[in-house]
């Protein structure tokens, strides 16, 4: 387990993914952002969702996905 796994919503297979398109760190996935850091996930696996979004996004903020607020989950599904 690395230093992502110990962020919310980021459990092995995220993590395992992040590494693969370069990004080991925190502070790697937040200079990133969640979009970007889900778009290169999604190069590498078409099954990266909304919900893989939202993990990325609540790790970033230090917080579950599901207390993300509305207008943030609005904002990424639409994204998607």
């Amino acid at each position: 387990m690395g230093q992502l796994a110990k962020l919310p919503n980021i459990g092995p297979k995220i993590e395992e993914q992040l590494g693969m398109v370069g990004i080991s760190t925190a502070q790697e996935l937040a200079a990133a952002g969640s979009k970007e850091a889900w778009l290169r996930i999604r190069a590498i696996d078409d099954s990266a969702c909304f919900n893989r979004l939202c993990s990325l996004e609540g790790a970033i903020r230090g917080i579950k996905k599901t207390e993300l607020p509305q207008e943030v989950k609005e904002n990424l599904k639409a994204f998607t």
